[in-house]
């Protein structure tokens, strides 16, 4: 139930709640991540060699250990280190003991890796009647495919996301985007899963197997990829920083004066947009010939489609980002600057809503962490805190939990 077992963090309706995360893969970090940043108490159980996420880089300056990745360190904020060596005898007890005490189990294995450490999910759930089981595997539990191992490329390329991503020339192929989309997508279905699993709980007073498919997240995922193949039978195609479709649609990234990166999407088939573009590059005397009658003929504006285009990239070439953005907004066009990471911690945007807040580590210099993206009225989310050391608090938990 919520907020029935303490308020170790204080302030969320989440806080009572105990997970013990058994994670090797981004996918189950990132749940683990989301149900902490809500409140929950998160205890990462790991074997004693550490999770094999601690392998992957970067690392933080000047180390290159375990207990420095920054990849690490991103997905398993807020968390606690627990090691038990679940393998042995001994510590199959402590883990089956620290399962009793949870709300939620979260857990990465797969049917074969389930039954080589002798864990029964169905047995668990019927022996905690109370646990929720959430399974955060590459192809679900069940199925031909359940045994097959995935990667963040591999399950955008099988659950179709990757086919819209990429650039204008299809000689290349297909580019892998940043961030983990693959383990980020199913992580939030998975969130999901939890909190209606939660709900159910509220009014049963019973747990459940959540089983979460990585596959299936990312095929239900691919943006307008779907409805053009449900429906009408086309394929899109991928497009340089534009939605795939099934035309090309018209270039939208420009270059500026100060050398960064803009999105301007050309409207040619609305007049008032088309009005406002031509007014706007008039005010600077860059219209050119586009304030002739002519242009307020849609057909004209599409015959003449390549000599709009390149006025505008002169246009641009012509004036900082800043100004662009800020003018072509105040007329309602649709345009935006092309951040980079670096751009973001001095967005005035991100900075009013408080998106970064400052972790200290002990040995490296400090980082900025995105906070939890949504800000609620009535609940207080917890602050947020470092990635723990490799069984940083094994003691305190076990102490804690088995009391």
């Amino acid at each position: 139930m919520l907020n029935t077992m303490g308020d170790p963090f204080g302030g969320s309706s989440f806080s009572g709640l105990k997970v013990v995360e058994l994670s090797s893969d981004i996918a189950g970090d990132f749940t683990g991540k989301l149900l902490a940043q809500l409140g929950c108490e998160v205890v990462k159980v790991e074997l004693p060699e550490g999770s094999p996420v601690r392998k992957i880089g970067p690392f933080a300056v000047g180390h290159d250990d375990i207990d420095h990745s920054l990849t690490y360190w991103f997905y398993n904020a807020d968390k606690k280190s627990v090691v038990v060596n679940y393998e042995q005898e001994a510590g199959r007890s402590t883990l089956d003991a620290l399962v009793a005490k949870a709300d939620v189990l979260v857990i990465t294995m797969q049917p074969s890796e389930l039954a080589a450490r002798n864990i029964d999910l169905e047995v668990l759930s019927a022996n905690h009647a109370q646990l929720i089981i959430l399974a955060v595997t590459p192809f679900g539990l069940t199925g031909p495919w359940a045994e097959y191992h995935t990667s963040d490329l591999v399950g955008l390329a099988a659950g179709g996301m990757l086919f819209s991503s990429g650039y204008d020339d299809h000689s290349i192929p297909p580019i892998r985007p940043g961030g983990n989309q693959g383990y980020v997508v199913p992580a939030n279905f998975a969130l999901i899963g939890a909190l209606l699993a939660l709900i159910e709980r509220e009014h049963t007073g019973r747990g459940q197997i959540v089983d979460v498919s990585m596959h299936e997240s990312l095929a239900v995922s691919p943006e307008l990829a779907n409805p053009f193949w449900f429906y009408p039978k086309v394929l899109v195609q991928r497009q340089t920083c534009r939605h795939a479709q099934p035309v090309p649609t018209a270039p939208a990234l420009f270059q500026t004066a100060d050398g960064r990166y803009l999105y301007f999407a050309l409207v040619l088939a609305d007049t008032k947009p088309w009005n406002s573009l031509v007014e706007w590059l008039d005010s600077k005397g860059l219209a050119a010939d586009l304030t002739e009658p002519e242009y307020q003929q849609l057909a004209h504006r599409q015959e003449q489609f390549h000599h709009i285009q390149g006025i505008i990239e002169v246009f641009f070439m012509l004036n900082d980002m800043e100004t662009l953005y800020r003018e072509g907004q105040a007329r309602g066009l649709p345009v935006g600057p092309i951040n980079m990471v670096e751009d973001l911690f001095d967005d005035e945007h991100l900075v009013a809503r408080r998106y970064f807040q400052q972790l200290e580590h002990e040995d490296a210099p400090a980082g900025q962490y995105p906070t939890f993206p949504i800000r609620f009225s009535n609940i207080e989310t917890p602050a947020e805190r470092p990635a723990p050391n490799l069984g940083a608090n094994t003691d305190a938990v076990i102490g804690e939990w088995l009391a």
